[in-house]
């Protein structure tokens, strides 16, 4: 890969160099200066591409946990931003966050990660959204320098690929109950009470109250990991089993 091949450590540190915006502003600073921006918070360094005919397709979505709209350029990177937003571990996302500059030896690169997420106990971790089968050589080189540069800082790097189909359409399904107007306590306690031992779905809704008034807060409490169920090996119907997680 060239010289960032040999930047390990506090070499890797002024290597790499981070362009972001902060609050409106333009800045580019050494990896050493700008690693402790809080990156879960910046604006997007490009912005998002629509082109009619193309197979890729951006928009916004409401992240629940960014409580704020986050950018996405494909369905994949939209299926990604969806499982970090029900991750516990996340508390803030952005998408697009900084352009990373490095010299690969022979001429100068640089590479937009998809997002930045703040974890729970403080860490940072980078994630690049893409298909193993669309991994090219440039894509590679630029993901094997940012990870190297996350390792300097102390960040993760993942490279993100496609979920399993299976569960990324419960989870889908389940993120269109993801905000916190779903949740009615009175009933809320009720399904905890339903689901204490596993049951199937249709049974402890109807326990619980009328469907069309229970359904919603059982699926944000799916969503939120406080019920669970088998979301990989099929389709959520009225007959999956459904039980409370416990110590949620």
């Amino acid at each position: 890969m060239g010289a960032p091949a040999l930047a390990y450590g506090d070499a890797a540190l002024s290597a790499f160099e981070l362009d972001f915006l902060e609050r409106g502003r333009r800045r580019r600073q050494s990896l050493g200066q700008g690693w402790s921006t809080p990156f879960e918070a910046v604006e997007p360094v490009r912005d998002f591409r629509w082109a009619k005919g193309v197979e890729s397709f951006a928009g916004w979505y409401y992240c629940a946990t960014a409580r704020d709209h986050v950018g996405y350029e494909s369905w994949l990177e939209r299926d990604q931003l969806i499982l970090m937003d029900r991750d516990p571990q996340v508390v803030g996302i952005s998408s697009q966050p900084f352009w990373l500059h490095w010299h690969d030896g022979t001429r100068r690169r640089r590479h937009a990660p998809d997002y930045f997420v703040r974890l729970a106990d403080g860490r940072g971790r980078v994630v690049d959204v893409r298909a193993d089968d669309r991994v090219d050589d440039a894509a590679a080189e630029s993901f094997e320098a940012m990870e190297l540069a996350c390792r300097a800082v102390g960040w993760e790097f993942v490279r993100a690929g496609a979920p399993e189909p299976v569960f990324m359409a419960n989870v889908r399904w389940l993120a269109r109950y993801r905000r916190r107007r779903c949740l009615r306590w009175l009933i809320t306690a009720r399904l905890l009470e339903s689901f204490e031992e596993p049951a199937p779905l249709v049974e402890g809704v109807l326990a619980a109250g009328d469907r069309l008034v229970v359904l919603p807060v059982l699926f944000h409490l799916m969503w939120s990991g406080v019920l669970t169920g088998d979301l990989r090996g099929e389709l959520l119907h009225d007959h999956s089993i459904v039980w409370k997680e416990r110590g949620r």
